[in-house]
């Protein structure tokens, strides 16, 4: 089952809600720009890649449905649409690359009339969606090579099918090598406030059949300094030039833990969530949530915060480049120099 998926009877884009997992498993269907912006928006559908290819069915639904009078018109609203979109999570840079390749596909279709242009946009965001997929299995095959028969391995946040369109990309790697017939065990942090690891890498998890034990975010450096780990691997929402990364909040914090115990620290993306435009991590806007999702947790059924506590909820947070091992992608294991190693991947991969 894909994450995104088109339907053309709607039309519309259907997804795999995941505010609602591991308790139920519930198809969204959504049948406009707007419904696409807020379940980007609300996490019914998140992790970048996936972000990225909703936002291009958001756009293919929007031309299915706009009735314009001209080729230009119809360009004009797809790219207020685009905007829309665009803003529903500013940190994820699939979303926009995603966006500005159906634009480019708009452009170019549009001389051919408006039922060529809607055709070509359906065309163009399924493609993206079957790419999606062949990158992650290819970023699995380069990445089950750094893990060895037995690891016992520290995963953040959740990065499997639910946040790619299918297969995953950190928690791919994990899935080949268990496909290899290496035994591997996954140490789940929480990944708190929303818990993606408990709530979804766990559910993920144990329909693979993968062995795995949930920790407290902050357990993490025990199990690292007392040798119980053999790496951490972690995706990415952004990677600038130089190899820093924006990730889930509380990637810096492992990295620096596994870092000062010397153990591996991989970040697993596909090429398009590099972003060359932006020299260093500093430059990467950071998404700040609601506050509730902070202070509205129940302990025996109350409230742990004081009712009038107020809390900072930043959705990530951004790890240096020095304090990664390598960054896995669908052209290989990329090692520092990050710089022009990542330079010369997006390039050859243009």
């Amino acid at each position: 089952m894909r994450t995104v998926t088109w339907d053309p009877e709607g039309p519309a884009v259907q997804v795999i809600d995941q505010r609602l997992l591991p308790g139920e498993l519930k198809i969204l269907t959504i049948r406009s720009v707007a419904e696409v912006a807020e379940a980007i928006r609300a996490m019914a559908v998140r992790g970048a890649p996936a972000i990225g290819v909703a936002g291009a069915f958001g756009i293919a639904l929007a031309a299915s449905r706009l009735r314009t009078a001209s080729n230009e018109a119809m360009v004009e609203a797809l790219e207020a649409a685009a905007d829309s979109l665009r803003a529903s999570r500013p940190t994820a840079v699939n979303l926009g690359w995603a966006l500005d390749r159906m634009l480019t596909a708009a452009r170019e279709a549009a001389p051919g009339g408006l039922e060529l242009l809607r055709l070509r946009l359906v065309e163009e965001a399924q493609h993206l969606a079957d790419e999606d997929v062949e990158v992650n299995r290819r970023i699995g095959q380069h990445g089950a090579a750094l893990i060895k028969d037995g690891d016992t391995i520290i995963h953040h946040c959740n990065t499997g099918a639910l946040a790619t369109v299918d297969y995953g990309t950190a928690l791919g790697i994990i899935r080949t090598a268990h496909e290899q017939g290496k035994r591997v065990h996954v140490l789940v942090d929480e990944t708190r406030p929303r818990l993606q690891g408990s709530r979804l890498t766990a559910w993920e998890l144990g329909q693979l059949g993968i062995p795995y034990e949930i920790i407290t975010d902050s357990a993490a450096g025990h199990f690292l300094r007392s040798g119980q780990v053999a790496s951490a691997f972690v995706g990415a929402d952004r990677v600038a030039a130089n190899g820093d990364l924006a990730n889930k909040i509380g990637t810096y914090m492992l990295a620096l833990a596994a870092h000062d115990n010397g153990v591996p620290f991989y970040s697993a993306v596909p090429l398009s969530t590099v972003d060359l435009s932006l020299a260093s991590g500093d430059e990467i806007p950071i998404e700040e949530r609601d506050p509730a999702e902070v202070l509205d947790i129940l302990q025996a059924g109350r409230p742990v915060a004081p009712t009038d506590s107020k809390a900072r909820n930043p959705a990530f947070d951004v790890t240096p480049h020095r304090l990664v091992t390598a960054i896995v992608t669908e052209a290989g294991a990329l090692y520092p120099p990050f710089a022009p190693a990542l330079a010369r991947a997006v390039r050859e991969a243009a």
